[in-house]
């Protein structure tokens, strides 16, 4: 098996490039080795790229914005006075992940969703795993999004996790770690296949000479795996893809994976149970529908059972999932494998379930509730970054060495009032790329990297994924809600 060792470097007297001249300033560079040098995986794009003029460059900069103006690829900002919709900032460098890199990262993502899954229907039944205190039960009932109502429920095929979002991050070693999973409705595939799109289209001849592996093949392979998962007895099953709405920030990819799959989106309003089978209204009347892939939370899916206030919901949808009429996708109860603090026990399942040490580690972290842990983070609030358990979006979270004091002692007061909800980690020096800059031209920004997996019939790993970029000098933020944007992944189907 391949580690996450740094990539190979050009030898001496490689072509420069417009990307040699920035500093460094200490951290892994994804393109360059810490003597400036291109890494060997970046030698065709290099090489080609430096022949695109400024003028030229930032021409396609501008045609790429306005395209994702006038096709609507934004995203919305929840409590943003000046409107509620921006595009998505999109840098024309891509990240370039060699084959055997990507190997490594492909059969560690594959382990980690089985092993989730595995768990996840463990405790949902059996509950080995807490009963032998390989996890301490308390940490999985008191979790947020564990759902007691589901336990003994049969999902089908016995899949919790049909789609993940993991995100990884490099250390200054350049070594992959797993930052946290995405189990309940990760977003982002559509930027992963609109960039590419776009930078295609922008960038022909360098894309076909570096031999990058295709990415539109996503929507039918997610269409295929919701198809798997239909209720025993169908053969063409009516699929839907089940949104809260316009308002909603994940909006636009909503849409645009529905149309991409061929399938209806509907809202909550669309939806009607009728003798615990789930319906669709259509001008023709009411259309049988057997899978829904959700992209709503377990609260708002069904007032009868869980918030009586949603109306973004269908009343009786989960009565109509116990009587095996309709599947979902993903299932309800999965947002405990989201939880921060489950998160730390990932290795110990991985372990547990399939007998093997992780290949894809997590950060070092400590748990609030645990008291050794809990001194440690509270006597160290400046060097480290603490996590709400349940928040997501760069939200809830104390970048320890960049706060305040007033921010620390806020923290430290939420961590000693409610240490089951908090989680720290030593603060990570994330990779970086070079990315264009306005004020800078081009320099180092630092990024994350989202893969997205598919657990249907057989594991599948789009090659490539959601390539995050904190556009802010010096941040480690790369949410597009605090002011990030994304850049393309390649793989490539050789390592040089």
């Amino acid at each position: 098996m391949v580690t996450s060792r740094a990539p190979q470097e050009l030898p001496h007297g490689s072509a420069p490039t417009p990307f040699a001249p920035y500093a460094q300033d200490g951290f892994f560079d994804e393109m360059l080795g810490a003597d400036g040098r291109v890494r060997l995986h970046y030698q065709r794009f290099t090489a080609q790229f430096g022949h695109i003029s400024s003028d030229d460059f930032a021409a396609k900069r501008r045609a790429i914005d306005l395209a994702f103006l006038r096709q609507g690829i934004t995203f919305n900002v929840y409590g943003d006075a000046q409107g509620t919709e921006r595009v998505f900032p999109f840098d024309l460098v891509p990240r370039i992940i060699p084959a055997a890199e990507w190997e490594h990262l492909e059969a560690g993502l594959i382990q980690r969703i089985t092993a989730l899954n595995l768990f996840l229907h463990d405790i949902y039944h059996e509950q080995r795993i807490l009963r032998d205190g390989t996890i301490p039960a308390h940490y999985v009932l008191s979790a947020k999004h564990f759902r007691r109502e589901f336990v003994n429920f049969r999902v089908p095929r016995d899949i919790y996790i049909h789609i993940c979002g993991t995100d990884i991050i490099r250390d200054d070693q350049g070594q992959y770690l797993v930052l946290e999973d995405n189990a309940r409705c990760p977003s982002g595939v559509s930027y992963v296949l609109e960039n590419r799109r776009a930078l295609k289209r922008t960038l022909p001849d360098i894309y076909e000479a570096c031999g990058v592996r295709p990415v539109d093949h996503y929507p039918n392979e997610l269409l295929k795996l919701l198809r798997h998962v239909a209720p025993v007895g169908v053969a063409e099953p009516t699929v839907v893809l089940l949104t809260p709405g316009a308002y909603n920030s994940a909006y636009f990819e909503h849409t645009y994976l529905a149309r991409q799959m061929g399938i209806e989106i509907v809202e909550g309003r669309d939806l009607v149970v009728r003798d615990q089978h789930v319906y669709m209204r259509t001008t023709k009347g009411l259309r049988p529908v057997h899978v829904i892939y959700r992209r709503i939370d377990d609260d708002f899916l069904d007032p009868t059972v869980f918030r009586r206030d949603s109306a973004l919901g269908v009343p009786g949808l989960v009565n109509a999932c116990r009587a095996g009429s309709v599947s979902l996708a993903n299932s309800i109860g999965t947002g405990v494998a989201d939880d921060k603090v489950i998160y730390y026990f990932v290795p110990r399942i991985i372990k547990y379930y399939l007998g093997e040490e992780p290949l894809l580690p997590n950060v070092p972290t400590y748990l609030a509730s645990e008291p050794a842990d809990r001194q440690y983070i509270v006597e160290h609030l400046d060097q480290l970054v603490v996590k709400a358990a349940n928040e997501a979006g760069g939200y809830g979270m104390l970048m320890g060495p960049h706060a305040t004091q007033a921010e620390r002692d806020e923290f430290r007061r939420r961590i000693e009032a409610e240490p089951r909800n908090y989680i720290a980690q030593p603060m990570i020096s994330l990779s970086r790329h070079p990315t264009w800059c306005d004020s800078e031209g081009f320099a180092g920004r630092h990024i994350d990297l989202r893969p997205f997996i598919l657990f249907g019939e057989k594991p599948v790993v789009i090659p490539g994924g959601l390539t995050r970029v904190a556009l802010r000098k010096g941040s480690l933020v790369v949410n597009s809600s605090q002011g990030g944007g994304s850049k393309e992944t390649w793989v490539l189907y050789g390592n040089d």
